[in-house]
Order: structure tokens, then C-alpha cells, then sequence
């Protein structure tokens, strides 16, 4: 495999509010997750991806060059091997779904496009809709039908613009299982615009954490959550991800058993086979510290660790504490009170105790 980045870009373009300064090599595979608030710069990023916008800068995929403006190359959209998937599923409403897929087909002149469009509609589940006219589809279906429309072009890269965030609740929860597989399956890399957390701990590989047009953190998943800097700007959600095995199940108590590197956790049990891989969020307000393993407690899952650092918080009163348990890093929002009271300090042996943990798959 090449060492180069899937994608390397540099832009720099200046808007009212902002001006977005990127620099990013991003990886050859899976979700990078570009996150931040409303107004930070998502979707002018993706649009400049896209050709939509013309920064300063240069744009390269793999080891072809979309965009060098001192050079003066630049890839217009229509010839940028990519697809778009919107926030709101532009479809045709005069043709069915076969129709629309077989539109986006006709953009691309590939001997294996019919091939690609075959898989996409298995991969998002659409087989059933596929008679169907787009005004009979609820909103999570008509988005599936956009991401195998924009999947059937064999892009060379997937851009994903706020997907979800034109649906309800319920509509989420409906989609969101087949993002996943498609994150499981996947072949090509994929740029994910969301301010939805959960979006992001579900599905990213890779994340981008944007503040008012510039990179304020990027880096794999578990590495970035974890970072005291990065829960500080997310606040009140602020917590980790890491991936686990389901290793034991409790038909009495309606839980399973999940092992990861350095150490087990129960949780409330949503069906998944021994066996399987998942991923596990635990927010720093879930955790709390002691100084000793108490058992007589209604918090079960407990897990010794090392205090790494104790950083500040967005509330002078509280405190962000890193805890390294083997590979993973922990965070508890802990008082600055309760940290005097314990005489807590860096390198200090302590235990989490982890009153929730969220099953995310």
C-alpha cells in the first residue's frame, strides 16, 4: 500500500465570521468525522473537498492532484471522483428509486458501475424501496437511497454533509444502523460533517474537531475523546470511546460482559452474540475516583488505574482527571473540593468507578 494520505489538503479561505486555515493528511480508509459547533467551518470544508469553493491551498487524493492553486491546477467538481450526500436527499420525485439510482449510474461510464450499484443497494437495505417514488419514503429511507446513489458512482472518496440532521428521533435510529454497517464495510475513505456526538462515537475512524475555522485536534477516535483539551471545549458530554469484546452473558441480570485491554465492564444487554466487537462510551461525569476498591456499592463496574493529569474545567469548581488503565485513558469530572478532600495527585494509584457505560453497537 502507497504511504501516501488518502488526503492531504491545505486551504485557506476567508469568510465573515471566520477564515478556514486547515492542514490535514487524513487516512486511506474509513470515517473521518469533521466535528465542532454551528458556524465553525464543517460543511465550507466539504464544500472546498468538492471543488464548490476555491481556496488557497492544495488538494491531493492519493497520488492524484485535485487542486494546487500556486501551480494552478484545479479539478473542477463534475470531474472530482467523489459523491455528496446532502443534508436533505435531493431525489428526482418523478422517478422511483431504481430510477433515481440508475440516474446517478448514468453519470459514471464504468464497465463495474452496475456492480457497485448492486452492492450499494444491498449494503443500505434498499432492495424493497426500489419501486417505490421518493415521496413514499420516510427520511432516514430517502437518505439511504442518496448515500447508494452517491456509493453507485464508484467514488474515490464519500462526502457526507450533516446527514441525519434534518430528521427526527425516531428517523435517526432508523438510519443509523445501516451508517454503521456501511462504516464496517466501507472501502474507501469517507469525510462525515456532524455536531452530533453521538454520530461521532458511533461512527468515526478518524476525527477532525474544527473551532471557528481552524484545527483545533485530529487523530484517531479514542485518542482525540480522550484528550482533557478536547472534553473542555465539548462540555457536559465529554467522555471516551474504545472497542471491547462481548465475553459473557447474564440472562438473569440482563447483562453482558464486555472485555477490552485492561479490564472487563458489565452492561445492560441489547442482544449482540459472545464474541462480537463493539464500542463502549463512558462520559466523565459517569466516573467518579476512590482511593480504595469499595465493593458494598451499587456502582459494580470498577477498574484500578493511574491518575495521568488533572486539568482544568469549563467550571472553576471542577476538575477534568485523566486515569490511565493500560491502553485506555479514562476521564472523571471530578470537584476540586473532592480532589482536595482525597489529596489526589498525578501518578497516584486510584479506581474508577463507572456508574453508566453506553453500548454503542
Amino acid at each position: 500500500m502507497s504511504n501516501i494520505p488518502a488526503l492531504e489538503l491545505k486551504f485557506n479561505l476567508r469568510r465573515a465570521d471566520f477564515t478556514l486555515n486547515v492542514n490535514l493528511s487524513l487516512p486511506a480508509a474509513g470515517i473521518t468525522v469533521i466535528f465542532g459547533p454551528s458556524g465553525c467551518g464543517k460543511t465550507t470544508l466539504l464544500r472546498c473537498v468538492a471543488g464548490l469553493e476555491r481556496p488557497e491551498g492544495i488538494l491531493r487524493i492519493s497520488d492524484r492532484l485535485w487542486q494546487d492553486s500556486v501551480a494552478g491546477v484545479f479539478i473542477p467538481t463534475w470531474q472530482r471522483a467523489l459523491g455528496y450526500v446532502f443534508q436533505e436527499a435531493s431525489l428526482f420525485e418523478h422517478l422511483s428509486v431504481k430510477q433515481n439510482l440508475e440516474f446517478g449510474l448514468s453519470r459514471v461510464k464504468s464497465p463495474a458501475g452496475r456492480s457497485a450499484l448492486n452492492t450499494a443497494i444491498e449494503l443500505l437495505g434498499i432492495e424493497h424501496l426500489l419501486s417505490r417514488g421518493p415521496q413514499g419514503l420516510s427520511g432516514g429511507e430517502r437518505q439511504r437511497v442518496a448515500i447508494a446513489r452517491a456509493l453507485a458512482t464508484e467514488p474515490e472518496l464519500l462526502l457526507l454533509d450533516e446527514p441525519l440532521a434534518s430528521l427526527d428521533i425516531a428517523k435517526k435510529k432508523d438510519i443509523i444502523p445501516w451508517l454503521e454497517r456501511l462504516h464496517r464495510e466501507l472501502k474507501i475513505p469517507a469525510l462525515y460533517v456532524t455536531h452530533s456526538l453521538d454520530e461521532l462515537a458511533r461512527l468515526a475512524d478518524h476525527v477532525v474537531m474544527l473551532e471557528q475555522g481552524q484545527v483545533k485536534a485530529s487523530g484517531g477516535i479514542s485518542q482525540t475523546l480522550s484528550d482533557a483539551r478536547i472534553a473542555q471545549m465539548i462540555g457536559d458530554d465529554a467522555g471516551i470511546m474504545t472497542e471491547g469484546m462481548i465475553v459473557d452473558r447474564s440472562s438473569t441480570d440482563h447483562l453482558v460482559r464486555i472485555r477490552f485491554d485492561h479490564g472487563e465492564l458489565w452492561v445492560r444487554d441489547e442482544g449482540q452474540p459472545l464474541g462480537q466487537q463493539v464500542r463502549i462510551r463512558i462520559l466523565a461525569r459517569d466516573v467518579s475516583l476512590s482511593v480504595a476498591d469499595h465493593d458494598q456499592s451499587t456502582i459494580q463496574n470498577r477498574i484500578r488505574g493511574v491518575i495521568q493529569s488533572m486539568d482544568e474545567d469549563r467550571h472553576p469548581g471542577q476538575c477534568l482527571v485523566s486515569v490511565r488503565c493500560g491502553q485506555t485513558v479514562l476521564l472523571a469530572r471530578v470537584t476540586r473540593r473532592a480532589l482536595s478532600t482525597l489529596g489526589l495527585k498525578v501518578n497516584q494509584p486510584i479506581w474508577c468507578q463507572i456508574k453508566s457505560v453506553a453500548l454503542l453497537e
